[in-house]
């Protein structure tokens, strides 16, 4: 009888599935654009590759397209080996930035070249194109050219052809980097919807962290050819791992600890109570929108983690307001404030207030 464990390791791994151990990519001069990656992507996830320009995103990206060849590790998709595998024999299929539709063609014809090509034949490609189209609501200019087309429409003809062939693996390469930011915020949602939709493995790159917590399951963190962290957004967003995530992943303010007791530290703000043990941890972080702002006669009584400062720059931002807070020393602290009242009331550059950093929402983390 072959054991249990034998059948796990031999069962093929679900469609879309995506596995990395290890690997590498050495460019000249020995410098490593992916630096030893292990990573698995579920099936029928949306995974986001976040980091800034240089820290290996696209490169990880390319590999798995199969665009750049590993010079270290196995790649591994829907449970097959890929080291071997060229482009165009893999059930993966990019969408890029630059969209690269074909000018002479309109756009049913773009669409419907990749099943062209792989001999799908009338009517099956005519339904799986209208189909498509209808599913990306542009049926209604599918016989105009890609001259005649929108930045927003262009994009929806380039995700409609990548997904027409059924791939088992989608990766999009930053293609809402080029779009206003009323359009892309409009695609953000719709191909998030689609995806959910469809059922299929979108892996996401990009560097802009609001695009990676609105759309994404997952999230894998990059930088300098690593990945630092990978998580929930929710997980990644509230716990980050390290002074890098923390940062990357939206306004943060980093505190320098000196233990005192097991949940006790002084700072330069002052003593601060955490609510888990320090167990040696010489750094802690909290977000802006986790402060509580006060003015005098509002101000918590007794209560830990309370210091006074003064205003010392407020930007309002529409749903909401950035406060920088002085609380002497030379020590600041970002803060937001949400405008939900028809007529908000907002401290203003010189206004004494209290600050709360309440201690459940302080997340301890490494450098």
């Amino acid at each position: 009888m072959i054991p249990p464990a034998a059948l796990a390791m031999t069962a093929p791994a679900p469609r879309g599935a995506i596995s990395l151990h290890r690997i590498s990519r050495i460019f000249a001069g020995g410098i490593p654009a992916v630096d030893r990656i292990n990573l698995d992507i579920n099936p029928g996830e949306f995974f986001t590759l976040l980091g800034p320009s240089g820290c290996g995103k696209t490169t990880l990206l390319r590999m798995i397209a199969g665009f750049e060849t590993p010079d270290e590790g196995r790649l591994l998709i829907s449970g097959r080996e890929m080291q071997d595998v060229p482009p165009h024999k893999r059930a993966v299929n990019t969408v890029f930035q630059s969209y690269a539709l074909f000018p002479h063609l309109n756009v049913e014809q773009n669409i419907g070249f990749g099943l062209r090509m792989q001999g799908v034949k009338n009517p099956e490609r005519k339904r799986r194109v209208d189909t498509i189209m209808e599913l990306m609501q542009i049926s209604p200019f599918a016989k105009r050219g890609a001259a005649q087309l929108s930045g927003g429409q262009r994009q929806r003809v380039a995700l409609a052809r990548a997904l027409v062939n059924e791939p088992e693996v989608v990766l999009l390469d930053e293609p809402l980097s080029a779009l206003d930011a009323k359009l892309r915020n409009e695609l953000q949602i719709e191909l998030l919807r689609m995806q959910k939709h469809l059922g299929m493995t979108f892996i996401f790159v990009t560097h802009d962290q609001h695009e990676a917590l609105v759309m994404s399951d997952r999230i894998g963190v990059m930088s300098k050819g690593r990945i630092q962290q990978v998580g929930a957004v929710l997980d990644v967003y509230e716990k980050p791992k390290n002074v890098f995530v923390a940062e990357f992943l939206g306004l943060s303010n980093i505190l320098v600890l000196t233990p005192t007791g097991a949940r006790t530290a002084q700072t330069p703000l002052g003593e601060l109570r955490v609510d888990e043990e320090l167990n040696g941890h010489k750094l802690a972080m909290i977000r802006p929108e986790k402060i509580w702002i006060y003015n005098d006669t509002a101000a918590p009584q007794g209560r830990p983690n309370t210091f006074m400062g003064t205003v010392h720059e407020a930007i309002y931002m529409g749903a909401s307001t950035q406060y920088r807070i002085d609380l002497g020393n030379n020590q600041f602290v970002s803060a937001y404030d949400t405008n939900n009242q028809a007529a908000e009331r907002s401290w203003r550059p010189g206004e004494k207030v209290t600050v709360e950093l309440k201690p459940e929402n302080i997340m301890l983390i490494e450098p």
